[in-house]
């Protein structure tokens, strides 16, 4: 018999059970690929990380993302809860501060600000715009009128997980959205490769959001890391962000679904030229062993 020891982590959230939960395997070297899918598949969790040996000699860490019924490039809210586990338990340096986490997509850069809590920020992998989509289309496969969109087009922005944002007019536009495999078929036909649907609604904080996974495993996210990078990208690029704001805003997600998130988005540069970072506070839930029979 194996004993592997995990931990559960709420993430982008200070108050225990809201947020994305997210569990994080600390030692997992000696689990092979088809036992981590089982295991994510069983925890049916959003994400499941673990954490294996590096390959790079320039990242602390390096860690492998499975939703609960595939592996994934890049995804934020494991790599935020991620660090946090490996800080506290002294697998990767508390100083200077930072440090990369070698995941499929490449080296993501972590940044740790201290206080009372730490407020642990990643550097948004390289993001690349897409094709757009059909405005009623995309309101028909949420349920929505044309009149609850945005007049913007719906575009394919990605981080290493494609995502398909859709502005809706405000809050209770998307809260009425939902989007199943159907729906998400009518939006992107089959073969194109697996995307997720992320609407939201520009507020004066920054924006408030859902976003719908199902080709994923994921029926809805209550906290989309890899995906905020990009929805600031969008905004910027059509005007959406709170001026008010300057380079700081905040991505409200999974209030819907009772499980709020809160976002922090920080642009570098001139409409992000260098570089946004996403940001957030981590809960500690559960610490636990898990039995795995030999063979």
């Amino acid at each position: 018999m194996a004993l592997y020891r995990y931990r559960v982590v709420d993430v982008f959230t200070e108050t225990a059970l809201e947020g994305n939960p997210l569990a994080v395997f600390p030692d997992a070297s000696g689990i092979d690929d088809r036992t981590m899918q089982k295991i994510a598949r069983e925890l049916n969790l959003s994400e499941t990380v673990f954490v294996v040996p590096v390959t790079r000699a320039d990242c602390a860490a390096r860690i492998r993302i499975f939703t609960s019924t595939m592996e994934i490039l890049f995804a934020g809210h494991p790599t935020v809860g991620a660090s946090f586990v490996l800080l506290e338990d002294a697998l990767v340096p508390k100083e200077p501060g930072h440090f990369l986490l070698e995941e499929k997509v490449g080296p993501v850069a972590v940044r740790v600000e201290p206080g009372d809590r730490p407020l642990i920020w990643l550097k948004t992998p390289p993001i690349q715009f897409g094709r757009t989509y059909d405005r009623a289309i995309c309101g028909r496969a949420l349920g929505l009128d044309q009149a609850d969109l945005l007049d913007i087009a719906p575009q394919l922005v990605s981080a290493g997980n494609p995502n398909i944002f859709i502005p809706a007019r405000d809050k209770g536009a998307v809260d009425r959205a939902w989007l199943d495999l159907s729906g998400l078929r009518s939006i992107q036909p089959a073969g194109e490769g697996p995307v997720c649907v992320f609407v939201f609604a520009p507020t004066a904080d920054g924006a408030y959001s859902r976003m719908f996974a199902p080709e994923h495993g994921v029926i809805e996210d209550p906290a989309t890391g890899s995906a905020t990078g990009p929805l600031a990208a969008y905004m910027l690029r059509n005007g959406l962000t709170p001026r008010d704001k300057g380079s700081r805003f905040i991505s409200e997600q999974g209030t819907k679904m009772g499980r709020r998130s809160l976002l922090h988005v920080l642009i570098h540069g001139e409409n992000g030229a260098d570089g946004i970072e996403v940001g957030g506070y981590v809960t500690p839930l559960v610490e636990a062993t898990m039995t795995l029979a030999d063979g």
